[in-house]
Order: C-alpha cells, then structure tokens, then sequence
C-alpha cells in the first residue's frame, strides 16, 4: 500500500491544555504534523512528553493552513463533525492523505471550519447517556481508525507498554510553535496593530507568551 500521512488541524478549540493531550494522541496513532492556527503558544499538560516527539507548524488563517495541506500535502481536509452527510468513521471513507480538524468543544466546527474541509466524519454511538465526545476521546478514535485504514505499522512492545523512541534535543523555549522568519515579522506586526487599536490578550496585557518566538518545533 503506497504511504499515507495524518495530520491535525488546531484552530478553534477552548481549553488549550487539550492540545498537550492532542499530542499524545497524534503521536500514538503516527500523526505527521499537528498544525495550530492562529496563537503558537500551548499548553503541553496532558501530552507527558510526547509532544517532544510530533511536529508542530504555525499558521496565522485558516485559509493558510488549507493552501498547504492541499497544495504541497495533497491532503483531502476531513472535519470530525456529526454533521448532514458525514460518514461514520468505521466505513473508513478516506482516499489519500487526510488533515483531520476537530470542532470546539462546545460549539462545534464553525461556518469556516466547515468551508475548507472536504468531507466529514462522525462517531457512532451506541448509549444514550451523552450527546457527544471529549475532542481528545474523539480524536483518538477517528486517528486510530486512519491509521488502521492507511496500514500503519505497529510499533513494537515491551511487556505491558509500547517503545517510546528517544527524545530528540529539545530546540529553543518550550510549548511554542515557531514560524518561518516571513510569520514572525507579520505576527509582530499583527500585534503591534492590536496594541494600538487597544486589543490586549486574555491576561489584559500587552505581553503574551506567543511572542516566544524561539520554538521547541522550527519549520523547515
């Protein structure tokens, strides 16, 4: 079978420490990259370090994000949403390398989340109990399920826990994805706007830690 890749798209998801645990998942079940859109800082609780052990590449617009995955990934864009038309996971209705984006987790995948993926992909459920998944739970599922379908090789196992490869050197400051120089100059310049249009982040200050632009994951 010719080699197929997985990739996940962050955008929109509330409780950043979700992305620490995101990246455990995409480690587990061989994702290549995880993409973050919009802020490159995050929070890597949950992960128990296999974030150190996933690329993570930046992009400031979701439109961003979809030329790459499509132009230089030949990637289809799956949303993982129980939405009109989506297929159930199990059916496996994937065809070559796939960009999963996982909606909020109170809201869902918004209006243009939803315009820039291809197909979509829901869970069934069989209890009555809830109306939906964690997005990590969900997450797990649907990227164990591409890896089954994509013929991943299982890696090998010690006694009751799977190798975990070493840790590659960690480069620059922790828990920040850098960008290209290109991404720097205009996220600074973004920022620089806002602070003169009197926007501030979320601790009410000029200062943010997505202004680390030394990152633990550098873009190539």
């Amino acid at each position: 079978m010719v080699g197929f890749e997985s990739y996940v798209v962050v955008h929109n998801i509330a409780k950043r420490h979700n992305v620490g645990t995101l990246a455990r998942s995409a480690t587990a079940f061989g994702v290549t990259e995880l993409i973050l859109v919009g802020r490159r800082d995050f929070n890597a609780f949950g992960s128990h370090g296999s974030a150190s052990h996933i690329r993570f590449r930046h992009f400031h617009s979701l439109s961003d994000a979809r030329t790459y995955l499509k132009e230089e990934k030949d990637c289809d864009i799956c949303g993982v949403e129980i939405a009109d038309g989506a297929a159930a996971v199990n059916e496996h209705p994937f065809k070559r390398n796939t960009a999963f984006l996982l909606g909020n987790e109170g809201s869902g995948l918004s209006t243009k989340e939803y315009e820039i993926c291809d197909f979509f992909v829901y869970i069934p459920q069989y209890g009555c109990g809830t109306a939906s998944l964690n997005v990590t739970v969900a997450a797990s599922i649907v990227l164990h399920h591409f890896g089954v379908w994509a013929g991943f090789s299982e890696r090998v196992r010690d006694g009751s826990k799977f190798i975990v490869a070493d840790k590659p050197a960690r480069q620059g400051r922790r828990n920040v994805c850098a960008g290209s120089e290109e991404s720097i100059i205009e996220e600074r310049k973004l920022r620089k706007e806002s602070a003169e249009n009197g926007f501030f982040d979320e601790n009410g200050n000029g200062d943010s830690s997505s202004e680390l632009m030394n990152g633990l994951f550098l873009d190539e």
